[in-house]
């Protein structure tokens, strides 16, 4: 592969002129035709096969398609002067449903005014429209419209709030405040790390054209394919941390050829063949790790790994072809606009500094080294075992936005779990008596509202062909508490015991919180999978790239260690909530009685959350494995004393690894200060596992691990080096010493 890569690169860096016109035009292309033909995105989160989905097939296939997910405006009125009922507010409020009824699309407009439409006091109302042939990706375009329609009831004082109807995954996302902060601070890191204002802006231009490209491509993906609005934040996220780090890589190899007298063409292509070769791997890995969401069976988040998967092989296509065109374009100018101060010999670049005397430290004491990190590591993931999985709700949207004020007025006029109520679909083996009533129905009613947690039942509405009914159930708890999923449950289990009043009646319970709950159930029941097989995938692909079964075993170890520390740390932050506060979080109006805000309060992770944020973080947690198993074969094939490649290669990788590193953590913390929870949960869990594993695993547990194993690490059985394909990225073509007969250990049988 390296002399493929070596090529490729060389061929770029000889075509410079041709591969960045290519590029350009490229990422401005695509970027202008997203913008002409649009970028869609889809609110309809299907759960195939779930009760929740059925429910709602059901419903908009009985009472239209104005029920159900999709088919709903959802407006709060309130006035802070007066009541709802006065005479000006009521006056206004039927003059914006009559503008709101001559809107296309718009099957009704039920007013505030009916049952069960306002609050005790009178204060806070609410207007739902129903509406047919509205595609899902056009549905916040027609609440616009309609929410401008409610003008007249606005002018006469009356706030009109719409409510946010998707779920908090579907929540748009707009990150270009993050993904500048973390450009800046990226900048600030590579002129440090290099000394120069050029070189440092390779990786970042590299980052940002590749990205733009990306983004692109993902936003006319949705023209064929339900691409959900958070898709575009976790390839900004991982494509640009990515992005930044992969060519950074090179660009440190590359430099020190140039230093040690190497002309360009040939430097460039050495570097591709080498650095390019780990770059491959490690992007191969972290798409490897994302397919394993193939078998979660939850659509959206099938959808989230394939648009990150594409920023990250974005991100690779750019490293090995944009960066060596600039390189070869650029030449020896790639170390012009020095800073003062910063250049640094060719000794000092080489000889790894603070890592080489860390890589010495190790060297000396290494089963003390092992038992230390072992320990840390295990207090700092033993709060993984608590991690709260739940439901996220609009309470915990930002303060001063519509999604979290139209929260707060719904619950202090209907209660805390009307913001989503959950609706109950009744299939009548007969039809019913008449199109207004029906015994078992109201048997139905009378036995839901005896239920433990329930507030409110709806009074039932029967179906044209009168084979099904409808009600809408209120829970006395908020959407996220635990306390609403099992009412759930235990709704559903009404379908299991047959009562006599009902002997033909089959429920399916939907809803928001329904959905999630499915969604939920769906995920972990798949959760093991996924684990085997991200974890197995990636374990394989490191054994075709070191042919060395023990190190790639050690590398998958290494990396749910640190996983470990990413899921213990979020624990701590958000399921004990110690720090909630300090990332910008405002509590939720559940987590207080309204007096007295508290100092710590604990907000739920969606099911799809972890797993999503394993597989990135498993893929992201190989790229500093590779790079420096990569150092580390090199130098036990020149020298074949183990203990000190270890040492070399840990000293030779130290800064541009720690570099690209603190890179990535800069990027991920910049999305901490995103108002979206979600975002929250993965700028953390990112920033931390990034953090740990450049840190703590590759400089003190990996360099450990392999003393101790000494020649073992690089143990193959014959059998298995002889059907194991030839893909090894260790063999560079710049060392030109033949490695030494790696022999077997003893005692060992094959």
């Amino acid at each position: 592969m390296g002399s493929m890569l070596g090529r490729l690169g060389g061929w770029c860096a000889r075509h410079g002129k041709l591969v960045v016109a290519l590029w350009m035009a490229a990422a401005i292309g695509l970027t202008v035709l997203s913008f002409g033909v649009g970028r869609p995105v889809s609110n309809d989160v299907r759960l195939p096969g779930t009760e929740s989905q059925r429910a709602i097939d059901l419903a908009q296939e009985k009472f239209g398609p104005g029920y159900g997910p999709g088919g709903l405006v959802h407006l709060v009125l309130y006035t802070g002067r007066g009541k709802l009922t006065g005479t000006p507010e009521r006056k206004a409020v039927d003059r914006a449903l009559e503008e709101i009824r001559k809107l296309p699309n718009v099957v009704s407009a039920e007013s505030p005014y009916r049952f069960g439409g306002i609050s005790a006091n009178q204060q806070i109302g609410q207007v739902l429209v129903r509406l047919t042939g509205v595609d899902s990706s056009r549905l916040g375009e027609v609440g616009k419209r309609i929410s401008a329609a409610a003008e007249p009831a606005r002018a006469a004082g009356v706030e009109v709030v719409p409510v946010d109807n998707g779920t908090p995954a579907d929540k748009e996302i707009k990150t270009g405040t993050s993904e500048i902060i973390g450009l800046l601070f990226a900048a600030v890191i590579l002129v440090a790390a290099f000394g120069s204002v050029v070189a440092a802006g390779i990786p970042i231009f590299a980052a940002i054209l590749s990205l733009g490209a990306v983004l692109a491509v993902i936003g006319m993906l949705g023209h064929v394919v339900d691409v959900p609005q958070t898709a575009p934040v976790m390839a900004s996220m991982i494509g640009l941390g990515v992005g930044i780090d992969y060519a950074l890589f090179l660009l440190s190899r590359h430099r020190r050829l140039l230093q040690d007298g190497i002309d360009v063409p040939e430097a460039v292509a050495r570097t591709v063949s080498s650095s390019g070769g780990a770059v491959v791997f490690a992007g191969g890995t972290v798409i490897v790790a994302l397919s394993g969401l193939m078998l979660a069976g939850f659509p959206m988040l099938i959808t989230l790994a394939w648009t990150t998967g594409v920023a990250v092989l974005g991100a690779v296509l750019a490293a090995i072809t944009f960066v060596p065109a600039l390189l070869g374009l650029l030449g020896h100018r790639v170390n012009a606009l020095r800073i003062g101060g910063t250049r640094r010999g060719r000794r000092g670049a080489g000889s790894g500094g603070g890592w080489g005397a860390i890589a010495g430290w190790v060297s000396a004491r290494p089963w003390r080294v092992l038992i230390g990190t072992v320990v840390v590591l295990g207090l700092l993931s033993a709060p993984a075992l608590g991690l709260g999985i739940g439901q996220l709700d609009d309470g915990y949207a930002d303060q001063g936005t519509s999604t979290r004020r139209a929260y707060e007025l719904i619950s202090a006029g209907f209660g805390k779990g009307a913001p989503a109520p959950m609706f109950v679909v009744a299939e009548l083996g007969t039809p019913a008596a008449s199109a207004e009533t029906d015994p078992r129905l109201e048997a139905l009613e009378e036995r839901l509202k005896r239920q433990d947690g329930v507030a409110h039942v709806t009074s039932y509405t029967i179906a044209d062909d009168r084979t099904a009914a409808l009600l809408t159930v209120i829970a006395e708890t908020a959407p996220s508490d635990r306390e609403t999923v099992e009412l759930v449950d235990a709704l559903r289990d009404l379908d299991r015991r047959p009562d006599p009043a009902m002997p033909d009646v089959k429920l399916l319970v939907g809803g928001e919180v329904a959905g999630l709950a499915d969604a939920g159930d769906l995920i972990l029941g798949n959760t093991w999978p996924v684990l085997c097989l991200v974890v197995g995938l990636s374990a394989l692909l490191l054994l075709f790239a070191f042919r060395a079964p023990l190190v790639a075993l050690k590398a998958a170890l290494m990396n749910l260690i640190s996983l470990g520390t990413a899921f213990g740390v979020i624990t701590v932050v958000f399921t004990w909530g110690w720090g909630t506060y300090l990332i910008g979080l405002d509590p939720p109006p559940s987590a207080y009685a309204g007096y007295v805000e508290p100092l710590v309060f604990s907000m739920p992770i969606d099911a799809y959350v972890p797993l999503l944020l394993f597989a990135v973080l498993f893929g992201l947690s190989m790229d500093y494995e590779v790079f420096l198993l990569t150092a580390v074969r090199q130098a036990f094939l020149r020298t074949g004393d183990n203990r000190g490649a270890v040492a070399e290669g840990l000293a030779a990788t130290g800064r541009v690894i720690t570099s690209a590193a603190l890179i990535m953590v800069v990027v991920f913390a910049a999305f901490v200060a995103y108002p979206d929870p979600v975002v929250k949960v993965f700028g953390i869990g990112l920033m931390v596992a990034i953090l740990v594993d450049a840190t703590v695993i590759r400089g003190l547990l990996v360099p450990a691990t392999m003393i101790l194993l000494g020649r073992w690490n690089w143990w193959c059985p014959r059998w298995l080096d002889r059907l194991l394909p030839d893909l090894s990225i260790a063999d560079h073509g710049d060392t030109p010493e033949a490695p030494p007969t790696l022999r077997k250990p003893d005692n060992v049988l094959v």
